[in-house]
């Protein structure tokens, strides 16, 4: 079996909206940690130090995309979606 049919036969496991894992054919495009419930960037650079730095990775979640990541009531990281992170703020400060 060549590389390319591997790859075609892995799946990835990915957080749903309702927070129940799911078995997908393509990586998320979004990446979490279900402690604090915060999704980013994949090449984010808080959370790609919290990696290299360890215990991070057992509490990482991927996202399909964006909504799915908001639908399972995550919020965005400060750092990777700065703009994103000022709009959650500003709307859950005013509650």
């Amino acid at each position: 079996m060549g590389l390319n049919e591997q790859q075609a036969l892995k799946k990835y496991k990915l957080l749903g909206a309702d927070r129940k894992p799911i078995v997908c054919d393509s990586p998320g495009t979004f990446g979490g940690h279900k402690g604090t419930k915060i999704y980013g960037r994949m090449d984010c650079r808080a959370a790609l130090r919290a990696l290299e730095r360890g215990g991070y990775e057992k509490y990482r979640v991927f996202f399909a995309d964006e909504q799915t990541a908001i639908a399972a009531v995550y919020r965005p990281c400060a750092v990777c979606l700065p703009d994103k992170y000022a709009i959650w703020k500003q709307h859950n400060m005013t509650k």
